[in-house]
């Protein structure tokens, strides 16, 4: 989930062979094909001196000598060394500036966009008493395939075509991504939001086993005392949570484990899908799109088999304008999700990313808390506080592996 801006390189900076400077007993002496030798000496004597100002000497003798134009530049250079060190400083703040403030915007918009999603989900959900999660994912995911083809359209970004080939490779992916989605929603109906943000740390164990039996890849004593923090954290915060329901922590169960599967799956079906693009790859644009676009059929046929068109028919939520306003706010927040975590990553990168997409959790969980009135006991609030610390301790851990590795 930055550039470097260097100075332009002019002829004069490269070194011509054919021209040499040499420095004999303090005085300047410049070799130019043989032509001339000891001008500057001659000048310096005073045979050019009385005649010419010392701009107008500079002036001429670089006209007629382009070679000893950089003698010239390089004397300016010493004897305003200091101006020119403040200048190169002051650009090089210039750009350091410009850099942070692109990674600190794009860090606080991601924040704000992952944050805000969550809770309008969980406002329209239990705010709004909406039971019709599959159907609410499935507008969230139409208004991404709508944003994702008109900026595609109008040449803003690029997308592969959606070929018969790479719709057989991603299906099994997206079927997981579809799993993932409405468990979450389904989870987030019953659970308050701090419970969940502490429950999907679970998510973490479960990659992390995968990875080793998978893909054979060995983690640090930090990493898995990390996670051993997290599965003690998610004990103690269902034991102590006030508003404990059976049915919305077994979703967020099912959650953890389609997410790690999610997470796991992507990693070699992005390799299969990319040798069956026109291009040869497949950015991210393609991948929204992609998930996006193939959930919407799948979730039509969700809708129908979990019976949600008798409920959608009934309620009258459908008829009231707000409502349909939240919902559509909630689809353009998950599109900025996405636009946002890839520009701060391109930006930054994937370690500060990881490390800040856990340290959001905590002011997420503290306004889930107060926007809701979520009754709480301190043993609660100190178990959720060691979840998401744990989550942290978890991310630098990683960071600190990659690092080494």
């Amino acid at each position: 989930m930055g550039s470097r801006i260097m100075p332009a390189m002019t002829a004069l900076d490269v070194p011509d062979p054919t021209h040499e400077r040499k420095h004999i007993d303090g005085k300047h002496e410049v070799s130019v094909h043989g032509e001339w030798r000891g001008l500057i000496d001659r000048e310096q004597n005073g045979a050019v001196s009385q005649i010419l100002s010392p701009g107008t000497k500079k002036a001429l003798l670089s006209r007629t000598y382009p070679e000893v134009k950089a003698f010239w530049n390089d004397g300016a250079d010493l004897e305003d060394g200091k101006v020119e060190k403040d200048r190169d400083r002051s650009a090089h703040r210039h750009v350091f500036g410009k850099l942070y403030n692109k990674a600190l915007l794009s860090g606080i918009a991601y924040c704000i966009s992952s944050c805000s999603m969550i809770l309008v989900n969980k406002f329209v959900l239990s705010g709004y008493d909406f039971n019709a999660g599959i159907f609410l994912m499935a507008y969230q995911n139409l208004v991404a395939v709508i944003i994702v083809s008109l900026l595609s359209f109008f040449g803003i970004i690029s997308t592969e075509p959606l070929t018969w080939r790479l719709v057989k490779v991603w299906l099994p992916v997206n079927v997981i991504f579809v799993g993932m989605l409405i468990t979450s929603i389904f989870s987030l109906k019953y659970i308050n939001v701090a419970m969940v943000t502490v429950l999907k740390n679970v998510t973490n164990v479960i990659t992390a086993v995968g990875e080793m039996y998978i893909f054979h890849k060995h983690h640090e004593t930090k990493v898995w005392a990390a996670l051993f923090l997290m599965i003690v954290s998610a004990i103690s915060g269902g034991i102590t949570d006030l508003t404990f329901h059976a049915v919305g922590y077994a979703w967020q169960g099912v959650n953890c484990l389609l997410t790690a599967s999610y997470s796991l799956t992507l990693r070699r079906v992005m390799d299969s899908a990319k040798q069956v693009t026109k291009s040869g790859n497949l950015n991210e644009f393609s991948m929204v799109l992609l998930n996006n676009a193939l959930s919407l059929p799948l979730g039509v046929l969700l809708i129908v088999g979990f019976n949600e068109i008798d409920y959608l028919s009934k309620t009258p939520l459908l008829r009231m304008p707000t409502f349909w306003l939240v919902m559509t706010a909630s689809g353009l927040l998950g599109m900025a999700i996405s636009f946002t975590s890839m520009w701060f990553l391109h930006q930054t990168g994937a370690t500060t990313y990881s490390l800040v997409g856990s340290l959001n959790k905590i002011p997420l969980s503290i306004a889930g808390i107060l926007l809701f009135n979520v009754p709480t006991t301190l043993e609660n609030f100190f178990s959720i506080l060691f979840g998401l610390m744990a989550g942290v301790f978890f991310a630098k851990a990683k960071m600190s592996q990659k690092t080494q590795s």
